[in-house]
């Protein structure tokens, strides 16, 4: 039986690219067509992707965690014989009218295009004519051989990655000897979060407001639990983002595709940022944490913690806010960036003691500055601000129950 490869469709007009959360099957599993294998991340939704064909899956050519271009091979599966090679929108498969078609586009060219299709002969790269006009009106035609392919062939959107990448700043740079460096590869959850980072950066519109939190009452209720090795001050704080976030909804949201509604997620799946080893990010999430009375909270909080120290990033649409305890470092303040999917990223800082009016004069008090980083699409800052006026009031007022 013939063994063809399973193609990333195109997940969203003008997507072209996703990130490979998981596999739902494994090789040697029978699969029907249109039964879900794997998930992919993009821009607009965590999607589970169907299979093209029916047959057995023999094998995954790639990894988790992995960025992949629309069109890339994902997986080998064996089929029924005359079973054809879906396109990488898994549509039909191209007839034979079609494919003189596109043989027939390929090859229209003026005599000035045909010399830049020699020169690119030899990569094995060609260029079709819209790809060619789009060149010359970038001013790049004649740099086409330095500009990288995702197929084998040169399209107008590989020309817009190449010029947003910096590459056409990068051509005029003097290049440095390759014995001068090592090339070290980048992990995979680097990837993965780099991923988020630029989906975050090309779409949301960020703003940061700041606050200074009284610490002397979280102060208190950890030197209860200290001995007893109970929750830190960091987590009981987490506690008081929770409560926070209860009466301030458009927090626990994301934009929908058409950016003119809101996907309103009815609980609260809280995001804490979690160092690993070599400067390594992940997420813990703890899933629906406003329905947790407080110790429950506590214990979740710890659970999900160590869970992600495994490497498993935890984070899906529906995290929303994002914590960073930056204070664990020596950090006082720090302006967060934004990490798709979540909308929001709050930093705190380490405790510092803060001068502060008391009568004639001055008193030192334990002080914890809050960052908050938001989408300004989805929040304005009168709604930020509450938010954050709402957080300080239930860290300054915190008790353990």
């Amino acid at each position: 039986m013939p063994i063809i490869p399973i193609l990333i469709p195109q997940l969203g007009e003008g997507l072209q690219e996703a990130l490979l959360v998981d596999f739902l099957k494994k090789p040697g599993d029978s699969i029907r067509r249109d039964e879900p294998i794997y998930v992919m991340e993009t821009d607009k939704a965590t999607t589970d992707v169907e299979s093209p064909y029916d047959g057995v899956l023999v094998e995954w050519t790639v990894e988790p965690g992995s960025v992949l271009a629309i069109g890339t091979e994902i997986a080998k599966m064996e089929v029924a014989e005359g079973t054809q090679v879906m396109s990488a929108g898994h549509g039909p498969a191209l007839d034979e009218a079609a494919m003189a078609s596109v043989a027939r586009e390929s090859s229209d060219s003026d005599d000035e295009e045909d010399e830049v299709s020699a020169r690119e002969t030899d990569t094995g790269v060609k260029i079709p004519p819209r790809t060619r006009k789009y060149l010359k009106e970038k001013g790049l035609l004649a740099v086409a051989q330095k500009i990288p392919a995702v197929g084998n062939k040169l399209m107008p959107e590989d020309v817009d990655r190449f010029i947003a990448s910096g590459g056409v700043e990068a051509m005029s740079i003097p290049s440095v000897d390759s014995e001068k460096y090592a090339v070290v590869p980048l992990s995979r959850h680097q990837l993965t979060l780099n991923y988020r980072m630029t989906r975050s950066a090309q779409q949301t519109i960020p703003v940061t407001v700041q606050t200074e939190v009284n610490w002397t009452a979280i102060e208190a209720a950890r030197a209860e639990t200290k001995k007893s090795g109970g929750p830190t001050s960091f987590v009981m704080s987490l506690w008081c983002v929770i409560e926070a976030l209860k009466q301030h909804p458009k927090l626990r949201s994301s934009l929908a595709s058409d950016g003119k509604h809101l996907h309103q997620y009815r609980h609260t799946n809280l995001g804490i940022a979690v160092s690993l080893p070599d400067d390594v990010l992940v997420t813990a999430v703890v899933r629906d944490a406003d329905t947790l009375s407080q110790k429950d909270f506590f214990e979740a909080c710890a659970r999900q913690i160590e869970l992600v120290r495994n490497g498993k990033d935890q984070a899906d649409q529906s995290t929303t806010l994002t914590v960073s305890n930056i204070g664990k470092v020596g950090m006082r303040m720090g302006i967060p960036a934004i990490v798709a999917p979540a909308v929001a990223t709050l930093a705190m800082g380490e405790a510092y003691w803060q001068p502060v009016p008391s009568g004639d004069g001055y008193k030192f008090q334990s002080s914890v500055t809050f960052t908050l980083t938001f989408d300004h699409r989805i929040l304005n800052g009168v709604g930020a601000a509450n938010f954050m006026n709402d957080l300080k009031h239930l860290c300054e007022t915190f008790k353990l129950t």
